[in-house]
């Protein structure tokens, strides 16, 4: 039997993923960046291991902190951005969680994970 994945945005991601659909219908960039993610979900829901993972000295201190994160994967996305998720058991023994923990700029991605310009 194979398990049920269920995607999941943080707080942040959310706030990102309204931000990208409300602006989306007016601008190319978000435009391209949502529909890239919507195909990436998917992807990620038949194989949870689609992203690139990020090595565990590697993981940012806040994702540690916040969510208790012990893994993390990159998925890449238009312009430059990326979606960042982790992996967790769900409540039943059933399902795994695809937790997507950011949807940031490659800015803000190169200074989450301390990369110089």
């Amino acid at each position: 039997m194979s398990k049920i994945v269920r995607l999941i945005l943080s707080p942040e991601a959310e706030e990102v993923y309204e931000y990208i659909v409300k602006t989306a219908p007016n601008s190319k960039i978000e435009r391209s960046i949502l529909n890239a993610f919507n195909k990436k979900k998917e992807l990620i829901k038949a194989n949870i291991h689609y992203g690139d993972p990020i090595s565990k000295r590697l993981i940012p201190e806040e994702y540690k902190r916040k969510y208790g994160v012990t893994n993390l994967f990159r998925v890449e996305l238009p312009n430059y951005w990326r979606m960042l998720y982790t992996l967790s058991d769900g409540e039943s023994q059933v399902e795994i969680i695809a937790f997507v923990l950011d949807m940031i700029d490659h800015k803000e991605y190169n200074k989450k994970f301390g990369y110089k310009n």
